[in-house]
């Protein structure tokens, strides 16, 4: 569940308890949090919730600060970070890093099953809501986090049908623009109960 910035998101993450919560340290997001801000939120945050920092062509030295500081335990590199800075952020620090892939054909998808990151994540675009055609990851050998379009209703769909690692949402939880803690815990149930079958 990406995108959390108020305490109350947290609060309603930790009844939920999905694996992972995100914080969205890129400038231009409408989820946009400071590193103290994050820093204040994780302290709320139940332990065994992990805590994945969102970095738009972040200097990999921050990046690194930040998951050595406890304040992340995975980073998300959703920019045109390549495999050179993966390999400089892997000398700082040696907590697992996910890049993210946004998937318009077939390249896009080579690209993604090549990365030497830790997870990948494959979405249709910077946070635009929508789905990509899932036909052009039907090769992917590896787990991945699934990005792009999900929501409550979606998300059982989209478990039974590929059978991502994890899937990752925000505005599909979302009411005007704020976590929605009715849509976070139906998103949840119905991965959960996709999971059991």
């Amino acid at each position: 569940m990406c995108g959390l910035f108020r305490p109350c998101d947290i609060r309603a993450a930790n009844e939920i308890k999905p694996e992972y919560i995100g914080f969205v340290f890129s400038p231009g997001s409408r989820r946009y949090v400071t590193y103290e801000q994050a820093s204040g939120l994780k302290d709320l945050l139940e332990p065994d919730i992990q805590a994945v920092g969102v970095f738009v062509d972040e200097a990999p030295e921050t990046v690194a600060a930040l998951l050595d500081l406890g304040v992340i335990d995975i980073a998300q590199l959703h920019g045109k970070e390549d495999e050179n800075y993966i390999r400089k952020l892997r000398t700082l620090t040696d907590r697992p890093v996910i890049k993210a892939f946004c998937i318009k054909n077939e390249y896009d998808a080579a690209q993604a099953q090549r990365s030497t990151a830790d997870y990948i994540l494959l979405d249709s675009g910077a946070g635009t809501g929508t789905v990509f055609d899932w036909k052009l990851i039907q090769d992917i050998q590896r787990p991945y986090f699934l990005a792009g379009g999900l929501s409550p209703d979606y998300a059982a769909f989209a478990v039974r049908r590929l059978k991502p690692y994890a899937v990752d949402v925000s505005s599909g939880i979302e009411t005007g623009g704020r976590k929605d803690k009715i849509k976070m815990a139906a998103f949840a149930a119905a991965v959960r109960k996709e999971e059991k079958l």
